[in-house]
């Protein structure tokens, strides 16, 4: 429901699948409730063979059984050396263990008080505010609370119905991550997750009176309805999603296989054309695109193939009065362009340009409607909408308030609608929710906030000059009222990979560092996406170091220009972001005096050398492929953050990891934490000087949580 985003995001990363629960009881939900305020869901929601058969195959019709609770033999071999591995990991695992809560002893009067502030601010700011509601006509469907309610748009009274509750079904620790209405508002199909997994199971509902569970589906990622009775989705397997699926709802229910995805560079899934005229399965490297149209006037018709796949070319699909929109990086530059084709001639030889992007701009998201389409846009850190009008061919460029980081695009099922809903936000500023009127062609700010939201809170952006010369951009945020800027403690924030933007939405811990006289910086260094797609090219592969070199820049331009010194910087990054972060403490370490690591990817020559790992194949157009270019291995070597520990004075580190982590492997991180501590204290034993300063080297491993995913209260306690 939010456009293109989770398509584009796609691209740049292996997305997340939901629910480790494979079945649920049949039972009838049905209550009539006042409800007074409500949070409201957004509700997006091995090696490389030469291949004989083509990437991507349309499979002929044929029944398929769905199995529940199917178990995947492990491939492991039950050998000696493998078991006393076994042993070793448990071993160390439970040191780790039994070594944080020796350390955290010490924090504890800190974490209260912490914890007791982000609770105050979480209440202050976030329980009341509103999130995206999906409207059909009169009908208003949302979340809260694991519930799903049915109101009226007119109603002011707040009377609602429940359609669904994950607690009395037995799914207390699972939350609903995606809602899809039939076309009738028959039958509603929702994904379940778990913090603790990265799968999902699919639930429908019959709608009615009496709201029935119909049909439970396992490892399932995404999912659209076709008709009001035929549902399509794509199951996933050891983090892939390579197959896609029919089922039906009508007196004679069958499941069939209807596309299936050979290369493992390739990622699976679903959208559904604004207008309902097209299901597209959009098949995605990072590189490359391959679309499928399934017509859903016809929906047991074969697929049939837009543009097949070109190496290099990206493309994605919309659809308006028989012609195709096609998002898409063909032509020069490599940027995405706005172009369009007739339905049945839809090869990119007919492709013919509407709208192109302006230099160094990046394309958040795309939203159609029957005689628009808007753009959210990043150009030099500020936010824009660009409205195309299909009726006019005019293009209207709004530039949105300069605190704005951050877009969330709220659904729109019915694309006849006159009013486009979004909200905004950055890391220190709560979402407030803003419409764009195209009758009236002007931006409304939708409510005032109950809670006055701070103006004390300065927002700066900069260039620092990279070691090529290139301007990488920074923003900066910190208290007005602050004085002596040099003294204040700061954080730098870094990501830089997979063209993926810095998170920047809100975080209760952020506007409380403000508060207590903070510096936030964030790098949007070469890697990412905040400056396009060549900004990510230009610092992924063989350009991955350009990212490090980025990074020193920012964090020596903000010193020079007052803001905090080396003694009082501190370095955030999650994921992949933890490889420039690791690099950056084992090359210049002097630069900061801490660094906060969580679920941080540190071993990439290892990981990338292991294809037997879920995502290695798809990662070699990020990383590289060590294993046939040893130029490629040399070089991931050359920065890998665990292949260049050395015995010398490091900042202090803090790294979170998670038991359940598919991504990043536990493994990996235990031994860059041993390496690392022991790297530390022989420097300590070699300098013996007296009152030598020791940075500490700790590590949380937390039970719950699967990579960066947690729940509020989870990431609360973390």
């Amino acid at each position: 429901c939010v456009g293109l985003r989770n398509l584009l995001q796609r691209l740049s990363f292996s997305v997340k699948y939901y629910s480790k629960h494979n079945h649920l009881q049949t039972v009838c939900l049905y209550s009539k409730i006042k409800h007074q305020k409500c949070h409201i869901l957004d509700c997006s929601g091995g090696t490389c063979a030469h291949q004989t058969v083509p990437p991507g195959s349309i499979v002929p019709w044929r029944f398929f059984s769905c199995k529940e609770g199917t178990k995947i033999p492990s491939k492991r071999k039950q050998n000696t050396s493998i078991t006393t591995s076994e042993h070793l990991y448990k071993d160390l695992l439970k040191s780790e263990q039994e070594n944080w809560s020796d350390i955290s002893e010490g924090y504890k009067s800190m974490t209260k008080r912490i914890k007791e502030k982000l609770e105050e601010l979480h209440n202050k700011y976030m329980f009341n505010s509103g999130s995206p509601r999906i409207r059909f006509g009169e009908n208003v469907y949302f979340e809260e609370n694991g519930c799903i309610f049915l109101s009226k748009a007119d109603d002011d009274e707040g009377n609602v119905d429940v359609l669904f509750s994950t607690e009395d079904l037995g799914f207390s620790d699972a939350f609903i991550q995606r809602i899809r209405i039939s076309p009738d508002q028959r039958y509603m199909a929702i994904s379940l997750k778990s913090n603790n997994s990265e799968e999902a199971t699919c639930v429908i509902t019959k709608l009615g009176h009496f709201p029935a569970v119909e049909e439970v589906i396992p490892s399932v990622f995404s999912f659209e309805w076709a008709t009001n009775d035929v549902l399509y989705y794509t199951s996933q397997k050891n983090l892939k999603c390579q197959n896609v699926f029919m089922t039906t709802f009508t007196n004679r229910k069958h499941t069939e296989l209807v596309y299936t995805e050979q290369d493992a560079r390739f990622f699976v899934d679903i959208y559904c054309t604004k207008d309902r005229r097209f299901l597209t399965i959009n098949s995605n490297s990072k590189t490359t695109s391959e679309v499928w149209l399934v017509d859903c006037r016809h929906p047991f018709k074969l697929p049939a193939l837009v543009q097949a796949r070109t190496k290099g070319l990206i493309y994605h699909i919309e659809h308006r009065n028989d012609e195709l929109y096609i998002l898409t990086t063909y032509g020069e530059p490599a940027e995405y362009k706005l172009m369009k084709a007739p339905v049945a001639s839809s090869g990119m030889e007919n492709w013919q340009l509407v709208y192109a992007l302006e230099k160094k701009t990046k394309l958040v998201d795309l939203e159609m409607f029957s005689d628009h389409c808007i753009m959210f846009l990043k150009n030099a850190g500020h936010l824009y909408l660009n409205v195309i009008s299909f009726v006019s061919h005019s293009v209207q460029s709004i530039k949105l308030p300069t605190w704005a980081c951050e877009f969330e695009l709220e659904s729109h099922p019915e694309h006849t609608t006159s009013i486009c809903y979004f909200q905004l936000t950055s890391p220190v500023h709560p979402p407030e929710r803003f419409a764009y009127s195209f009758k009236k062609n002007n931006l409304i700010e939708q409510a005032v906030q109950e809670v006055p939201i701070i103006t004390n809170c300065h927002t700066t952006r900069l260039l620092a000059k990279s070691k090529d010369e290139t301007s990488v951009p920074i923003t900066v945020f910190h208290n007005m009222n602050s004085k002596e800027l040099h003294r204040k403690p700061l954080l730098v924030h870094v990501y830089g990979a997979y063209g993926i933007d810095l998170n920047m939405s809100f975080k209760e811990e952020k506007l409380m560092l403000i508060e207590e006289g903070w510096i936030l910086a964030y790098c949007h260094v070469r890697g990412g996406g905040e400056l396009g797609l060549s900004w990510h090219k230009d610092g992924c592969q063989q350009n991955k170091l350009k990212g490090l070199h980025d990074l020193k820049a920012c964090i020596t331009l903000l010193h020079e220009l007052g803001f905090s010194q080396p003694k009082y910087t501190a370095l955030a990054a999650a994921s992949a972001g933890g490889v420039l972060a690791g690099a950056l403490c084992n090359a210049d370490p002097e630069l900061i005096r801490a660094m906060v690591l969580q679920a941080p990817f540190v071993d990439v020559l290892n990981t990338m050398m292991k294809t037997h790992l879920p995502l290695t194949i798809e990662e070699q157009e990020e990383w590289g492929n060590p294993l046939a270019d040893e130029k490629c291995m040399k070089y991931i070597k050359s920065y890998c953050p665990y292949q260049n520990i050395k015995t010398q004075c490091y900042p202090s580190v803090f790294i979170t990891a998670y038991e359940n982590d598919q991504r990043i492997p536990l493994a990996g991180v235990l031994r860059y934490v041993q390496k690392l501590r022991k790297a530390v204290l022989d420097h300590a034993s070699n300098t013996n000087k007296t009152g030598n300063w020791i940075p500490n080297i700790i590590l949380d491993i937390q039970a719950n949580g699967s990579h960066c995913d947690s729940s509020w209260e989870d990431s609360l306690n973390e």
